[in-house]
């Protein structure tokens, strides 16, 4: 019985393919979650699937699911996938990568006319990026039941429209799509990803047997004074949100400066009125804090959270908790799994830790979980400059072939091409 092997011709022109819906005229492309863009594509990897036998279907959440059937339905599927969601200015690769890479894969077994025991799944889950709708990875935390249906689907985007609305517009986009029910059992599960950092390019690594992912908080913090007139106020009288801010960014940016592999942002900043001549009346902005350490990562939330009490002085100030996830790590087993194929088809590979977050996170506690990486060029992510080489590309899929054929139930002898 011969081993399938991958078409690296065809998943390039495919995912190129994907990134025509939602292109930027200069290049990169804007999908974003629940978006006229998103639909498009989900068209184009519907019909993808169906050239290859795979059934489509959905979920409550939004999560698209494309499944080549085994021998044996009763037993819990092998799911692959990642995201096709993306940034406001995006790359063709987070995230599309791993669903193109792990559509490939499936399509090389069904072309072999191989008999699975275990169906494999491929997955696209909905709103990985949390760009459009905040926080991200609704759809792999809804799976999962961390987030209840009735808090996601009351998220509003900048324009006022809400997650089930959205939600509902692309499910009337597919009326003909099978619904299932939100959540069933894994037998593993494994995401191709590019490393959106350069270790690995550094290292003159092809691919990135990932450890774990560093857990993370997020914070959206409401700082609320009083509108007054720029000219006429007395500066001791004033409540200027935007001077608090401006206090809290300094104070939290030193307090976590000195700790090692921390990462502490604040990327987004809302002012009002933001008008010339008028003291600010309030300021909304978001903390991204990061670290592999859990203890760690607490007590550098709780510091900050600290600060920003104290330094409100005459505002009023609201924390809210976006996101609280702590650090994970990886099967161990898969893991070895990885670095296995790897040596096999004479890739060189590396142990890495991601510094950024996946829906992978959401399925360590379920199942049997890893992540595969392949190298961006220069680390660039979220950006239209956003690169893998196809060679990678490829690499990526084929150790992910790999991995689906021992989990699905087949085996090859050891003389097998």
């Amino acid at each position: 019985m011969a081993r399938p092997v991958i078409s690296p011709d065809r998943l390039w022109t495919r995912l190129m393919a994907l990134g025509e819906d939602g292109a930027l005229p200069g290049g990169g492309v804007n999908r974003q979650a629940l978006s006229g863009e998103e639909i498009l594509a989900w068209r184009r990897i519907i019909a993808w699937g169906a050239e290859a036998g795979l059934e489509a279907s959905t979920d409550p959440a939004g999560n698209l699911l494309l499944t080549l059937k085994g021998s044996v339905p009763l037993l819990a599927p092998v799911v692959a996938g990642s995201h096709i969601d993306s940034q406001p200015t995006g790359g063709l690769f987070d995230g599309a990568f791993g669903v193109m890479a792990a559509l490939e894969a499936v399509t090389a077994i069904w072309e072999a006319g191989l008999k699975l025991e275990r169906s494999i799944t491929v997955v696209g889950w909905m709103n990985e990026e949390g760009s459009r709708f905040a926080p991200g990875m609704m759809g792999s935390e809804l799976f999962a039941g961390l987030r209840t249906a009735e808090e996601v689907m009351a998220v509003r985007d900048a324009d006022g429209v809400s997650v089930g609305d959205a939600l509902g517009a692309l499910h009337a986009a597919f009326p003909e799509l099978p619904r299932r029910a939100l959540g069933f059992p894994i037998h593993a599960y494994i995401e191709p990803h590019i490393e959106q950092a350069d270790v690995l390019e550094t290292e003159g690594a092809v691919i990135g047997v990932v450890s774990g992912i560093q857990g993370k908080k997020t914070y959206d913090i409401t700082i609320t004074g009083r509108e007054a007139h720029a000219g006429t106020e007395p500066m001791a009288r004033r409540q200027d949100a935007l001077q608090a801010f401006a206090r809290m960014a300094t104070r939290m940016h030193d307090a976590v400066a000195g700790e090692e592999l921390i990462k502490f942002t604040i990327g987004r900043v809302v002012v009002e009125p933001n008008a010339p001549s008028v003291v600010p009346a309030k300021v909304i902005f978001r903390i991204d804090l990061r670290h592999p350490e859990n203890a760690l990562l607490e007590a550098c939330g709780a510091r900050l959270e600290e600060i920003a009490c104290a330094e409100a002085d005459a505002c009023q100030v609201e924390i809210r908790r976006l996101v609280d996830a702590p650090s994970n790590g990886f099967d161990e087993g898969l893991k070895q799994a990885i670095r296995v194929s790897a040596d096999r088809h004479g890739l060189s590979h590396l142990d890495v830790l991601s510094a950024a977050g996946h829906d992978a996170r959401q399925m360590a506690p379920l199942t049997r979980s890893a992540m595969i990486f392949i190298p961006c060029r220069g680390g660039i992510s979220h950006h239209p400059d956003e690169w893998s080489e196809p060679d990678h590309v490829a690499a990526g899929a084929t150790v992910l072939l790999d991995l689906l054929l021992e989990e699905a139930g087949v085996s090859f002898n050891q003389g097998d091409a």
